[in-house]
């Protein structure tokens, strides 16, 4: 009897301990259930903002742009030929250099006068200056020649929107700028992404308009009439030379005006001119330099301004509205330099 209710005793302590142990462990998987859901719910918000930054991400446009350097003047690189493209060895022409100017001293300069010339290669004897060939040293056209030493750096460009004095210099980006325009940016259809063009989708892209020579038909001289009275002789010193270009509205077709690009000085340019032959259609052995085409005077050319009577330093379109007239007021300037020259003699 003892020995069963000793083993009741056991039995009920045995059970009391198993329902204290089951309340102790209660609570604490409540507590893991908890933080198991805590860890679930924060691992769905990363996950839904992460989406979310990636979604913003994909609809932001983050494709750069990819910018082509291009040759601002957009000038072919001359080809030498790999033989003799000539029935004779010419050298002559690599070892040209202009005479030296004869010195005018400042007392003996008794008599100075500046004139503004154009020439217009569209006339008969100024087509040279529109000869296209190329030769190991390039293309020949006039225009060409000087870009070319512009980019290579034998002659500076000055800016003719300052003056004309050779007193701002331009960079080789700003005469392709004036020359050809910028770039612009303009949207088009993608017909890539959107072959039929129902989508409506669009492209940026970048549209440069090029520079064609045959653009440049006129072409501005500076030059200086001075009678040295040591040698009694009269002098006409180029200072310098400017492409024109035509600027014409694009809607009307109306030409606006005619500028000049760049200003370059002549002495400066006088050395690379005499390596350039000019073309000869009666003797294509037979030709000059354009050093020796400016000094000799070998061109045709109108006179558009002058210092002489001229106190408000206006060119002759601005005072003379008459095609006609405007020539003629540039005769009458020719004449007056020639006039004088030729009253100093007696015969």
């Amino acid at each position: 009897m003892k020995f069963q209710l000793a083993k009741y005793f056991l039995l009920v302590a045995a059970f009391g301990l198993a329902s204290q142990v089951a309340e102790a462990q209660t609570p604490t998987r409540k507590k893991t259930t908890r933080s198991s859901t805590a860890k679930k719910t924060t691992t769905k918000k990363t996950k839904s903002s992460t989406a979310n930054a990636n979604l913003k991400a994909t609809a932001k446009d983050t494709v750069v742009p990819v910018v082509v350097k291009r040759d601002p003047l957009a000038l072919d690189t001359p080809r030498k030929s790999l033989r003799n493209d000539a029935a004779i060895e010419r050298n002559l022409v690599k070892d040209r250099t202009p005479l030296a100017y004869e010195n005018i001293r400042e007392d003996d300069a008794w008599y100075r006068e500046r004139v503004w010339r154009e020439i217009d290669i569209r006339e008969k004897m100024n087509l040279p200056f529109r000869y296209k060939a190329d030769e190991d040293n390039g293309n020949q056209r006039f225009i060409i020649i000087l870009l070319n030493s512009i980019r290579t750096g034998e002659v500076s460009a000055f800016d003719p929107t300052v003056d004309d004095r050779f007193t701002t210099p331009m960079t080789v980006e700003k005469i392709g700028e004036m020359i050809a325009g910028k770039c612009d940016t303009t949207s088009i259809p993608d017909y890539a992404k959107d072959p039929t063009g129902s989508k409506g989708l669009m492209k940026d892209t970048m549209v440069c308009q090029e520079f064609s020579p045959d653009d440049i038909v006129k072409f501005r001289i500076k030059e200086e009439w001075v009678f040295d009275k040591e040698s009694s002789r009269m002098y006409a010193r180029i200072l310098g030379i400017a492409p024109l270009k035509t600027y014409i509205d694009q809607t009307t077709g109306l030409v606006l005006g005619e500028a000049p690009i760049f200003w370059v000085y002549y002495p400066d340019l006088r050395p690379t001119l005499a390596k350039f032959e000019v073309y000869n259609g009666k003797n294509f052995g037979a030709r000059m330099s354009w050093e020796e085409l400016f000094e000799s005077r070998f061109f045709e050319s109108t006179i558009v301004k002058s210092t002489i009577e001229n106190p408000y330093d206006m060119y002759i379109k601005s005072y003379v509205k008459d095609d006609i007239l405007r020539l003629l007021e540039g005769e009458n300037v020719k004449d007056k330099i020639f006039n004088f020259e030729q009253d100093l003699w007696s015969y």
